[in-house]
C-alpha cells in the first residue's frame, strides 16, 4: 500500500493536500536521473547557470499571490505579511552576484615552470532537507547557490510545507532548469536515511530539529558524505543600560512573537539589566497584549495559528511547568485562544534556567525575560544552553558588543537587531544548533570540494 502525505491545516484541522510518497526504487530513479544530468549542467557556463536560477526565482515570485494564501493555510502564517519572496530573491540574488568570485580558483603559482591552483568542483547530486516554518527562505538558502556551483538538486520538503517544494520545482523547471537538475522528492524517512546510506548524494543539507539531525548523522554514518545540518535554537536578547529601550523591546518582542514564535532565531530568553528591567517588561507586555490572535486569512490578523497541534501543546505545557514553578505570567489567555493551534502570547517573568522555558526550544509566542547585574552574568546565562544560533546585543558601544560577543557561543553575533539573516554572511551555529555553514562565500565552499591542480610545464 502506498503510504499517503498529508498537510493538516492548523487553520481548521483539515487536510489541505496530500501526495503519495515515492518507493525506494521511484526515489533511486530520481537519484539516478540526476547524477545523469549533473555532468552536463555542471558544464554550461557560470553566468548561463546564475541566469537560469534567477529565471526561476522571478518565476516563484511571479506566484506570490498564491504562495501567500498557500502558506497560511499550510502553516498558519498571517497572509498581511506578504509571504517570504523578499528574502527569497535577497538570498539568491545575493548568491548569483558573488558566484564568479567565490568560485574562481586561488591561483598559486602562473610562471614559465609551474601552474599551480586549487579549483572548486560541485558535490554532484545535493539533497536539500528544508523545514515548514520558512519554507521558502531555508530552501533557497542551498537550492540557488547548489545549483549555480554545478551540482543537481533534490528538494525533499516539509510534510507541513508539502506543496512548497512542488511549487518551487515547477517554477525552475519552467523558468528553463532541466527537470533531472531540480526535482521536488516526496519521501518518508526510511527511504531518505535509505538513499543517504547508499551514498546517493555528495552532499545534504538539513534544517530542522536535533532529533532529525541525529537520525540524518546515523544514516550517514561510514558513508563519507558531507552533511550541513542546522537545527535547534534557543537564542537569547541581551539589553544593557545604554541601549535604546524602545528600539530594543519593539524588536526583541518581534523576534520573539513574529511567525507565532517560530523562527529559526528568534528570541526566546531576554535578559535586561536592573536599571531597565520594568520599563522593560511594561513595554513588552503592551505590545504582546496588542496582537491579534485568529485565521491568518483575514488580513487584519497580527497572530495566526501555530503549525501544528502538538506544537503549541509543547508551548502549553512549558508555560504550565513555569508556573508551577513560581514564574509570573502577564498576558491574559485570549478569546480566540481555543486550546488548539490558536494560542495566546506569553511573557513570562521570575523565571530561572531550572525551568524548561527556559532551557528547552520553545518555538512557539512565549519569552522569558529575567533581569541580569551584570555583562559577567549575562554572559554566563546566554552561554547555559546546548543550543547556539545568534544572540542579539542591545547597547550603544559597538566595542562592548563584540567584547561580549567574543565570549557568547553562538553562531551569529547580532548588535541592536535580532532575528534576520544576512546572505553575505554565514549561518551557521554551535553546540546542538549543528555545523557547516550556508550563504556567504562559505556556502559555495561547503558545496564544493577543492580540486588542486600542480602543472609542470617542462
Amino acid at each position: 500500500m502506498t503510504k499517503i502525505l498529508k498537510c493538516i491545516s492548523p487553520i481548521d484541522g483539515s487536510v489541505y493536500a496530500e501526495r503519495p510518497v515515492l518507493s525506494h526504487e521511484q526515489a533511486s530513479d530520481a537519484v539516478a536521473r540526476a547524477r545523469a544530468a549533473q555532468k552536463a549542467w555542471a558544464a554550461r557556463p557560470l553566468q548561463e547557470r546564475v541566469d537560469l536560477v534567477l529565471a526561476g526565482v522571478a518565476r516563484v515570485g511571479e506566484m506570490n499571490d498564491d504562495i501567500v494564501t498557500e502558506l497560511a493555510w499550510q502553516m498558519g502564517r498571517p497572509v498581511r505579511y506578504g509571504g517570504e519572496f523578499g528574502g527569497f530573491n535577497e538570498r539568491a540574488t545575493h548568491m548569483a552576484a558573488i558566484a564568479e568570485e567565490s568560485l574562481k580558483p586561488i591561483i598559486v603559482e602562473e610562471s614559465g615552470g609551474f601552474e599551480r591552483r586549487i579549483e572548486r568542483e560541485p558535490h554532484g547530486v545535493v539533497l536539500v532537507v528544508a523545514p515548514w516554518n520558512y519554507p521558502y527562505m531555508t530552501a533557497i538558502n542551498t537550492v540557488a547557490p547548489a545549483l549555480i556551483a554545478g551540482n543537481t538538486v533534490l528538494l525533499k520538503h516539509a510534510t507541513q510545507t508539502l506543496l512548497v517544494g512542488e511549487r518551487m520545482a515547477r517554477a525552475f523547471n519552467e523558468a528553463g532548469v532541466p527537470e533531472d537538475v531540480f526535482q521536488n522528492v516526496f519521501l518518508d524517512h526510511e527511504t531518505t536515511s535509505a538513499l543517504i546510506g547508499a551514498k546517493s548524494f555528495g552532499f545534504v543539507n538539513f534544517t530542522g530539529s536535533v532529533g532529525g539531525g541525529v537520525a540524518m548523522e546515523k544514516a550517514a554514518a561510514g558513508t563519507f558524505t558531507s552533511l550541513g545540518l542546522e537545527l535547534g535554537g534557543k537564542d537569547p536578547g541581551y539589553v544593557m543600560e545604554d541601549a535604546d529601550l524602545d528600539a530594543a523591546v519593539e524588536t526583541l518582542m518581534d523576534a520573539s512573537m513574529y511567525n507565532s514564535g517560530q523562527c529559526c532565531c528568534g528570541i526566546e530568553r531576554i535578559y535586561v539589566t536592573e536599571s531597565l528591567y520594568d520599563a522593560f517588561v511594561e513595554k513588552a507586555v503592551a505590545i504582546a497584549s496588542a496582537y491579534k490572535l485568529g485565521n491568518p486569512l483575514d488580513p487584519e490578523i497580527t497572530l495566526g495559528p501555530m503549525a501544528a497541534r502538538r506544537f503549541a501543546d509543547e508551548v502549553r505545557a512549558q508555560i504550565s511547568e513555569a508556573v508551577a514553578m513560581g514564574a509570573q505570567t502577564h498576558i491574559d489567555t485570549f478569546a480566540e485562544d481555543d486550546g488548539g493551534t490558536y494560542l495566546s502570547p506569553q511573557i513570562l517573568t521570575n523565571v530561572n534556567h531550572q525551568m524548561r522555558v527556559m532551557r528547552d526550544e520553545s518555538f512557539g509566542p512565549v519569552v522569558g525575560i529575567m533581569k541580569v547585574s551584570s555583562d559577567e552574568e549575562a554572559v554566563e546565562l546566554m552561554n547555559d544552553s546546548e543550543f547556539g544560533l545568534t544572540a542579539s546585543l542591545w547597547t550603544a558601544d559597538p566595542e562592548r558588543a563584540a567584547r561580549i560577543g567574543r565570549q557568547i557561543e553562538t553562531g551569529t553575533v547580532f548588535m541592536n537587531r535580532a532575528d534576520y539573516l544576512d546572505p553575505g554572511l554565514c549561518w551557521t551555529g554551535c553546540k546542538n544548533t549543528g555545523r557547516g555553514g550556508a550563504l556567504s562565500v562559505i556556502g559555495y565552499h561547503n558545496l564544493t570540494r577543492p580540486k588542486s591542480y600542480h602543472l609542470k610545464k617542462a
